[in-house]
């Protein structure tokens, strides 16, 4: 079983909920090998060290924006595998013990999308969703998938920024999927539901504003 994984817990602005995400970090059957904290730039996160000494923080004064923050916090793990979760979300108790066991450059895993406004997602992605004791289930397989735990050596290989002729282009997970694939990464996937994907009134507003092709 691998004991080799970190995860990264990335809030702006989750200050409020970033404690549900926390608990159920330190409550997995198999507790990951690290776990970072990084507030980028959201200020609302200094109650934390106090709470839950254990973990590492990062509390950036200004905001970096997803990209750059995914990088640098990608450049600083030293063990086998990682996985990036947002403070607003959560992991099934069972999730680093199940990803421990498999074996691939990539492992996905589906998303139970819950809280405010989570019907959304049935017309914005449709026949990717399922009922799933009262909430939906997310069905990622063989599509970009935000939610996955890949082998951090590969990942910082590829990393998060995609340069092109405009520069930095950002593209979050994106352009790591794609080019991991190009690369020839193998890919594994849990079909259960291990990330409980909180669907909130901020970021359906956000969405909502941006171009249908940019929304994830």
């Amino acid at each position: 079983m691998r004991d080799m994984i970190t995860v990264v817990i990335a809030s702006y602005r989750y200050g409020h909920l970033a404690a549900h995400c926390i608990e159920s970090l330190l409550s997995q059957t198999k507790p990951p090998t690290k776990i970072l904290f990084v507030d980028d730039g959201g200020l609302d996160c200094t109650h934390l060290p106090s709470l839950y000494p254990s973990i590492e923080y990062t509390l950036r004064p200004k905001n970096l924006g997803v990209v750059v923050n995914f990088q640098d916090m990608l450049s600083k793990i030293n063990t086998e595998y990682v996985l990036f979760i947002g403070a607003d979300n959560w992991l099934r108790s069972d999730t680093i013990e199940l990803l421990s066991n498999a074996s691939a450059d990539i492992v996905t895993y589906d998303i139970v999308v819950t809280g405010e406004l989570k019907d959304e997602i049935l017309t914005r992605v449709p026949g990717q969703t399922l009922p799933y004791q009262g909430d939906l289930y997310w069905d990622r397989q063989e599509q970009h998938h935000g939610s996955m735990m890949y082998r951090t050596a590969f990942g910082q290989k590829i990393g998060y920024q995609k340069k092109d002729e405009d520069g930095v282009h950002p593209q979050e997970d994106w352009n790591l999927w794609d080019k991991m694939l190009e690369q020839g990464a193998t890919v594994a996937s849990v079909k259960e539901g291990l990330l409980f994907y909180r669907r909130h009134r901020e970021n359906f507003l956000k969405y909502s504003q941006q171009p249908e092709s940019a929304a994830v």
